[in-house]
């Protein structure tokens, strides 16, 4: 009986020749498939006009043109819209317990302009309850991780407070401040945060 064949790994294809027309097709099946900024578009582009450029040869200037001729037409036709981006990201980050300071770096790394991170994190501030949203995230995050009051009660004092500094260190690594942390961390009880 013969050994069973081994899978191997599925070996890259070699990319088609870059065109105009197949470079708004990546953009439109990209954008279909993931909401994207501007930036993000246009690095999503150049990094599979430059593959196909070293495969089949081609000249990158005009591949360039071609790319900020196609995220220039998406724009205006409102199909990648950074300020929408921004809002609705911000907006879910923060739903999932995410920081300012954790949004503001993602944002960032996608591309979003700095004034813009800045409008989508004030317009998200205040929740529906009129509460703190970093302070709601924070919440969450702490709720979800078993941080601070939700975590597991300690009786020995230095144990606990070996672990409350492990707490605020997380709750700071997640993007909070100093003082949502320490409002969260040292209420004894979920009940007593204020």
């Amino acid at each position: 009986m013969a050994p069973p064949e081994k899978k191997t790994a599925k070996a890259k294809s070699t990319p088609r020749p870059m065109t105009q027309r197949r470079l708004e097709n990546i953009a439109k099946f990209h954008i279909e498939r993931f909401s994207t900024t501007a930036a993000n578009l246009k690095r999503v582009l150049s990094r599979r006009s430059e593959r196909a450029i070293r495969a089949n040869g081609g000249d990158r200037a005009e591949c360039a043109a071609w790319i900020e001729a196609v995220v220039a037409r998406f724009v205006k036709s409102g199909l990648v819209d950074d300020v929408r981006y921004a809002m609705d990201k911000a907006a879910s980050l923060r739903r999932l317990g995410k920081g300012p300071g954790k949004i503001r770096a993602l944002l960032i790394a996608k591309g979003v302009d700095r004034a813009l991170v800045d409008l989508a994190l004030d317009a998200g501030a205040v929740t529906i309850t009129g509460e703190d949203a970093a302070f709601e995230a924070a919440l969450a995050y702490a709720r979800r991780r078993r941080l601070g009051p939700f975590g597991k009660g300690i009786a020995d004092r230095n144990e606990k407070r070996a672990q409350a500094t492990k707490d605020m260190a997380a709750l700071g690594r997640a993007g909070f401040s100093y003082a949502i942390a320490k409002r969260i961390v040292s209420a004894p009880t979920p009940e007593d945060i204020s």
